[in-house]
C-alpha cells in the first residue's frame, strides 16, 4: 500500500496541520478521527487495514486529517463562542487548505467522500451538509449531530451553522437540497452500550432528512453493537461495499 506523509503550516488554524494518505488511486477520502482524536489513530486501531481492499485496489484514496477538537468543541474551560470560532477556522482549514491539496494530488476535481466515527461522524456529515458543492458521499457511524452535549443551550451563528439537527430543519434552499438528492448518505449507529445518545440524534436527523424529502439510508445496528472501533471496523467495509466506487 502506497502511503505518505504531509504536514504543514495552517494559515486559518495558526499551527502545524498533519495528515496520512492511503493508496494510488480511486475516490478520495476524508476520514475524520474520533473525540480529539489525532490523523494516525485510523492505523494505530486497524481501520486502515479494514478497508485495505478497497485502498489497494484503487477503489479509495484515503485521506486520515488531524482535528482540533481539543481546542474547540471539547474545550470546555473556553466561552462556546469561542469553541465554535475555533471550529469555524477549522471548517477553513479543510475545505481552503486540505480539498484543495487533495484535487491537486488526485489531479481531479471529483467530490470527496467524508467518513468518520463518533465526533468523526460528526465532522463527516456537518461538513458533507455544508458543503455538497465538495462532498457528494458521507458515512458516519455512531455521530452526535446536535449542539447539546458540546455547549449546552448556548446559540449563535458559527454555533447554528454546524450542527445539522438546528440548520438542516430550516433548509429550503434548492442549491443544497437538489446536492443531497444526489449523493450518498449512509448514517449508522449501533444500539449497544454507550450509544443511547447517539442513536436519539441519528432518528432526529433520520425524521429531518425525510421531512426534507432527501433519500438517506439510515442503518440501526443491534442490541450487542457498542460504541467502540471492533464495530466500526464493521461497519465501514460493509457500506463501502455498497457503493458505486
Amino acid at each position: 500500500m502506497h502511503i505518505e506523509y504531509h504536514k504543514w503550516w495552517s494559515q486559518h488554524l495558526g499551527r502545524d496541520m498533519e495528515f496520512k494518505v492511503y493508496g494510488h488511486a480511486g475516490k478520495p477520502v476524508i476520514d475524520f478521527p474520533c473525540a480529539g482524536g489525532r490523523f494516525y489513530e485510523a492505523e494505530d486501531f486497524g481501520l486502515i487495514d479494514a478497508v485495505s481492499y478497497f485502498i489497494n485496489a484503487g477503489k479509495v484514496r484515503w485521506y486520515t486529517v488531524d482535528s482540533v477538537d481539543e481546542e474547540s468543541w471539547l474545550a470546555r474551560w473556553m466561552w462556546p463562542g469561542d469553541r465554535a470560532w475555533r471550529h469555524e477556522l477549522y471548517d477553513r482549514y479543510i475545505t481552503r487548505e486540505v480539498v484543495p491539496f487533495i484535487r491537486e494530488h488526485t489531479g481531479t476535481q471529483q467530490k470527496i467522500l467524508t467518513t468518520g466515527s463518533s465526533m468523526g461522524a460528526y465532522h463527516a456529515a456537518n461538513f458533507f451538509f455544508r458543503h455538497p458543492d465538495l462532498f457528494d458521499t458521507v458515512i458516519a457511524m455512531s455521530g452526535l449531530y446536535g449542539p447539546e452535549y458540546f455547549v449546552g443551550d448556548y446559540r449563535d451563528e458559527h454555533i447554528y451553522y454546524n450542527f445539522p439537527l438546528l440548520y438542516l430543519p430550516n433548509l429550503e434552499d434548492p442549491w443544497y437540497l437538489d446536492q443531497y438528492r444526489e449523493s450518498d448518505i449512509i448514517i449508522c449507529v449501533g444500539q449497544g452500550a454507550w450509544e443511547e445518545m447517539h442513536v436519539d440524534e441519528t432518528r432526529a436527523l433520520e425524521h429531518i432528512l425525510a421531512e426534507l424529502n432527501v433519500p438517506a439510508w439510515f442503518d440501526y445496528w443491534g442490541h450487542d453493537v457498542n460504541h467502540d472501533w471492533p464495530w466500526w471496523k464493521q461497519q465501514l467495509p460493509y457500506f463501502l461495499d455498497r457503493l458505486d466506487l
